[in-house]
């Protein structure tokens, strides 16, 4: 693995990782009413076209980091649709 790869996987677990105390805290109170329904609904279209992106070019660090950062942000938005405040 060359260090391209390393820098990349390093950049994306800092910034998919920093969704989970959100998830984590949404789904143990069961409240996401201060969370912005906009702001998550454009974040996961953007987070499909970089998956989309990842894998047109064959990148695995952005294939990995999205897949994983589309499971912890589409979690938040699906608590911020199901959870009635």
């Amino acid at each position: 693995m060359d260090y391209h790869t390393i820098i990349g996987l390093a950049a994306g677990f800092c910034t998919t990782i920093a969704f989970l105390p959100q998830a984590l805290k949404t789904w143990k109170t069961k409240s996401a009413k201060d969370l912005s329904l906009s702001m998550y609904s454009v974040f996961c279209t953007g987070i499909v076209l970089w998956l989309t992106y990842g894998i047109m070019i064959q990148d695995m660090p952005i294939i990995l980091t999205n897949v994983v950062s589309m499971i912890l942000a589409s979690s938040i938005l699906y608590f911020k649709l199901s959870f009635k405040e």
